[in-house]
Parts: structure tokens; C-alpha cells; sequence
């Protein structure tokens, strides 16, 4: 891809760990917040944790990027009892991962025809996406757009090809995966290490981007 695409928005050295590693997996997530990726950092770079992923991905397709990518910071939360309940030991895979969100409201509530995120913002029509099945007891999702996963594709192949990094798409990422928690190199989502994480959710036109790679 054309790295000049991407838009820096760096946060302050204190908002990440500065500390370089070599990376071997890539975990996908989405923000529950509204449309602009440089918002998303802007709002991470106000509060005193090291909470954040290396990109953010907006509505439009913009690629903001809020540290260098051979870095670290707090991102998936992985506790010790997750890796027990797998019979495993305990990985610090925010320190060998990268991250990438996207802007997205994630499950919507629907009342009397109309659309509503968890803060109670209505959601136009059009931005609406309906599994066939429920993921995590939802159906109706905040639609991931054309221009995310266009961008992700690309930037995807751009991660994976500068840590080597395996895109082949497996249908186990969307669940506690023993696969992630051992550090196998690849490509998951935050589900893949958290019961209790929808992100990112199995969208059909997501799903096919990832079977494409």
C-alpha cells in the first residue's frame, strides 16, 4: 500500500510503551464510538492509561495511525484465568500484537422502526447490517463500511508483509481460540482471547475481505 495514506495522529510517548518487539500476530477490533479515527486517538491521548492500538480506521477509510507499529500498548485485556481455562500460561500478547480498530457503534437495539447504539444515538437505516445467525446474542449491527474494509485489506497486506505475518482466514477467531492464546502466529479479533469482547462481529462482506487475502 501507499504508506503515505496513512494519517499520523502519534500519541504523547507516555500513552504507549515505547519499547520495540518483533510482531507475529494482528488483532482486529472495533471502537463502539462514533465515525472519526483521528477522534479515536485524540480521546485516548486525554486519559493517563496506555490503552490504544497502532491504527484506527474511520467511516471514510481513513487510516489513522497513533504510534509505530513495532510498539506496544494495552489492547486486549487478556486475563490470567483465560489462559488456565485453556490449560495454558500466561502470554503478554499486547506486547508481540498489533491492533487495529475500527470506528463502529457495534450492536443496535431496535425500537418502533428505528435504530439505537448503547448510548442511545439513533442509527440511520442505511448503516444497518443483519446476520443470519446472532453473534453474542445480536443480529442487528452497526454496518462496517465499504471504505474500512477496503482499507484494512490493504493495510492487512501491508502488516503482514513487513512481520511476515499469516493472513490465512480461519473460522475459529470468533471465539476464545486456544490458537491466539499460545501466540501462534496470525491473524484474530478481540473475541479470539475474550469471552466477554464482541469485536470485532462476523460481517459477511468482513468475512469474505479475510477469505480474499
Amino acid at each position: 500500500m501507499d504508506i503515505s495514506k496513512i494519517v499520523q495522529n502519534q500519541l504523547p510517548e507516555s500513552q504507549y510503551i515505547n519499547e520495540s518487539v518483533d510482531k507475529n500476530q494482528i488483532y482486529l477490533h472495533h471502537t463502539a464510538g462514533n465515525k472519526s479515527a483521528t477522534a479515536c486517538i485524540n480521546g485516548w491521548a486525554r486519559n493517563s492509561i496506555r490503552v490504544a492500538t497502532a491504527f484506527v480506521i474511520g467511516y471514510d477509510g481513513t487510516i489513522a495511525q497513533a504510534f509505530f507499529s513495532g510498539k506496544w500498548a494495552w489492547h486486549l485485556g487478556a486475563k490470567d484465568t483465560i489462559f488456565k481455562g485453556q490449560g495454558l500460561p500466561y502470554k503478554n500478547l499486547d506486547k508481540y500484537s498489533i491492533g487495529i480498530e475500527l470506528t463502529n457503534w457495534a450492536f443496535l437495539d431496535q425500537r418502533d422502526g428505528k435504530y439505537y447504539n448503547y448510548v442511545n444515538g439513533e442509527v440511520p437505516g442505511d448503516e444497518i447490517t443483519v446476520l443470519d445467525e446472532p453473534f453474542k446474542r445480536h443480529k442487528i449491527w452497526h454496518k462496517y463500511t465499504d471504505e474500512q474494509i477496503a482499507s484494512l485489506k490493504e493495510l492487512l497486506i501491508y502488516l503482514g508483509d513487513k512481520y511476515d505475518i499469516d493472513l490465512t482466514y480461519h473460522d475459529d477467531i470468533w471465539d476464545v481460540c486456544p490458537r491466539a492464546l499460545k501466540g501462534e502466529n496470525g491473524v484474530f479479533t478481540h473475541n479470539s482471547i475474550r469471552k466477554d469482547k464482541s469485536d470485532v462481529y462476523p460481517c459477511p462482506r468482513l468475512i469474505d475481505m479475510l477469505k480474499s487475502l
